[in-house]
């Protein structure tokens, strides 16, 4: 382990993106979802923002992630299952999630930038983030509201909530992912979150953007190597098996308006993930392919059996949830009920 609590020879851990641009069929979601849970991926996400506007007249909502994952939790057994989101909130719904899932339920939290005039040299906020919610919208010692178990909130104030210590209900082990942007995100990832999701060029500013990450976390107080750390890559495979673009491949990923973009072959993205992996940079990554259905089945199909084939990732789920998948610990869990009286 070197300092900062950075692992060295961890598992590697791969999720992907199922997002797809004007699909509301939840059946396309799930089909993606069992390609990627075929080829042993810890995870997926879905973000409903860019699945654009309801498909009837007018803005419409957008697409209900959790209510999507939730039927694609009936169609798969193993993978696990993140829903997006930009705001605080949504607990109830990701902890029905987690039940149905058997505790394979994530939430990935993406704060939007604060304004601050306080900027440090790399363009990043200095300012402190406030410590008055966590990632799953709650502040500090406040307790949620559960759910029934199939997505209804239950309709009780918090003054008549407890929290009862519970091993057998799931809301206390969903899995807390957070988006770094800036600094202010990358302070709330240390604090918070079980995973952080980074954007890096190369693994030397990976590594960089980790050991910041792991010692702002330290001061919180949390364990050496917390949280997880996963560079967040756009692929495009489109060329197949030609070997990459100048730039990218083993040369490393191309910055982007929409983040780091990798564009080649699906060999040359396994071993960019192998050296990066192998160099202690991250633990995994977070992978969000420019085509969805094309470029996750190569992703499967091509990268992820090669870096089986070398012996690098997992053939098989030899756990059941998510914080088994991604080798975390599980916290005491917590059953929100009401008090009595």
């Amino acid at each position: 382990m070197r300092a900062g609590g950075v692992r060295r020879g961890g598992l590697l851990h791969l999720g992907a993106a199922i997002d797809q641009p004007r699909v509301y069929d939840a059946g396309a979601y799930a089909e993606l979802a069992r390609l990627a849970e075929r080829g042993a991926l810890d995870f997926v996400t879905l973000d409903g923002t860019l699945a654009g506007p309801g498909p009837g007249p007018g803005p419409g909502p957008g697409l209900d992630t959790t209510g999507v994952l939730a039927r694609v939790a009936h169609e798969t057994g193993r993978i696990g299952l993140v829903p997006v989101t930009t705001a605080d909130g949504i607990p109830d719904t990701v902890a029905a999630l987690d039940r149905v899932s058997g505790g394979r339920a994530g939430l990935l939290t993406r704060h939007s930038e604060e304004p601050g005039p306080a900027r440090d040299r790399t363009g990043q906020r200095a300012e402190e983030p406030g410590p008055a919610r966590d990632l799953a919208g709650h502040r500090a010692g406040e307790p949620g509201l559960s759910s029934d178990g199939i997505g209804h909130p239950v309709d009780a104030p918090a003054s008549a909530v407890r929290v009862t210590g519970d091993p057998g209900t799931p809301p206390g082990r969903v899995v807390r992912f957070a988006d770094v942007t800036d600094r202010h995100t990358g302070a709330v990832a240390a604090r918070h979150a079980d995973v952080a999701l980074i954007r890096a060029v190369n693994a030397a500013q990976a590594a960089d953007l980790r050991e910041q990450l792991t010692a702002r976390a330290a001061e919180y107080g949390r364990a050496p190597g917390e949280p997880a750390v996963l560079a967040c890559l756009r692929i495009d495979l489109g060329d197949g098996e030609r070997a990459a673009e100048p730039g990218h491949g083993g040369g490393g990923p191309r910055p982007g308006p929409q983040g780091p973009l990798y564009r080649g072959g699906p060999v040359d993205l396994a071993e960019l993930i192998a050296v990066w992996h192998a160099q202690g940079a991250v633990d995994g990554f977070h992978l969000v392919p420019v085509e969805p259905r094309r470029d996750l089945e190569r992703l499967v199909n091509g990268t992820v059996a090669v870096l089986q084939h070398r012996g690098l990732f997992r053939t098989f789920y030899p756990g059941g949830t998510l914080r088994e998948h991604l080798g975390l610990a599980r916290p005491p869990a917590v059953r929100f009920a009401r008090s009595a009286g």
